[in-house]
């Protein structure tokens, strides 16, 4: 098993210097609501050119790669938004790039990642996790850019602590969408290179919770996966090589239901005129439900590549129903 260790300052400060010219440094404003127990700003990394902070982690590891290890271009397993962000930086540098998705991928991101000419190939479940497992397929040449368990994407997201901390240094709390946790350690990670003693917290939907059932159990469990609009967070279980840097880490794990997601994507829109998928939103779900704690608390938006028609669901007060693959769009 892999031993991951947190980057420490020469990582993510050239990390930060690496992304300069491929990433938007996010603004961080308050949060227009009420909350009874603290004051919310939120982190918009749903701006970045991909719609999600991936497109952070994703250059870092490519950028950092040797030359060689590049011949055959780029390859990742994600539910979406790390397939885009590996795209992306795949095209800027005329790389060919190889994504392999999950059978329910949200049609947004099967749509962007096809406006950015990534070979797309749908696998099952168990073989998505083996690949991650295995950090990578045999059947592929290329560079492997795994979305969580990796140094140098661990060092990308903790680019994202250094700007909260640059913006808000008396924060109190940053509370990071959960998904497999390579954001979460790497936001804890930068906001401790830049001095930082803010706790982080991480968000779920209550579809899945395994960080908040590896921290009850002191391990890793796999559960199952219950339908839901949301995706990206709620993976089924915590990989075993992220579990020793997240316990770690974070400092614990808070849960969003269904109906607190879509209410916080209906205020982020309302209010800000800004759109977050549910596992971006799932941060402020959770912070306006009074479970982040009290003071100054950054809610970290992941992502903003949600379906239009969960869109106009939530708009209209309904909850999305879950994406099933036989929504996905065609791959032609």
């Amino acid at each position: 098993m892999i031993e991951l260790q947190a980057p420490g300052p020469e990582e993510v400060w050239a990390a930060a210097m690496r992304l300069k010219p491929h990433v938007l440094r996010t603004p961080l404003v308050r949060l227009n609501a009420d909350a009874d127990a603290c004051e919310i700003y939120i982190k918009m990394e749903n701006l970045q050119p991909t719609g999600s902070f991936k497109v952070r982690p994703a250059a870092n590891a490519v950028l950092q790669a040797a030359a060689e290890s590049l011949t055959d271009g780029v390859y990742t397993a994600s539910s979406g938004n790390m397939a885009q962000g590996v795209s992306y930086i795949a095209r800027r540098l005329n790389l060919p790039a190889t994504v392999l998705l999950p059978a329910d991928s949200a049609a947004t991101k099967v749509a962007s990642l096809k406006r950015l000419g990534a070979d797309i190939r749908f696998i099952g479940e168990e073989e998505w996790w083996q690949i991650l497992a295995n950090h990578g397929c045999a059947s592929l040449k290329g560079l492997f850019v795994h979305p969580v368990a990796n140094p140098d994407v661990i060092a990308g997201n903790a680019t994202i602590g250094l700007e909260i901390h640059e913006d808000l240094p008396d924060v109190d709390t940053v509370v990071v969408p959960f998904g497999g946790g390579g954001l979460s350690t790497g936001i804890a990670s930068g906001l401790r290179v830049a001095g930082s003693r803010a706790r982080v917290v991480a968000a779920e939907s209550d579809h899945c919770t395994p960080l908040a059932a590896a921290f009850q159990a002191n391990q890793p469990v796999r559960l199952a996966i219950e339908a839901s609009f949301v995706s990206g967070i709620g993976v089924g279980r915590v990989l075993n090589e992220m579990w020793p840097l997240v316990r770690k880490l974070i400092d614990g794990a808070v849960v969003a239901d269904a109906e607190e997601i879509v209410a916080a994507v209906r205020l982020l829109f309302e209010r800000h005129r800004i759109i977050a998928e549910g596992a971006g939103a799932a941060s402020v779900a959770a912070a306006l439900a009074g479970r982040a704690g009290e003071g100054k608390v950054v809610c970290v938006i992941s992502g903003g590549n949600l379906d239009d028609s969960c869109l106009i669901d939530i708009i209209r007060g309904r909850i999305p129903k879950p994406m099933l693959p036989t929504d996905r769009l065609p791959v032609t």
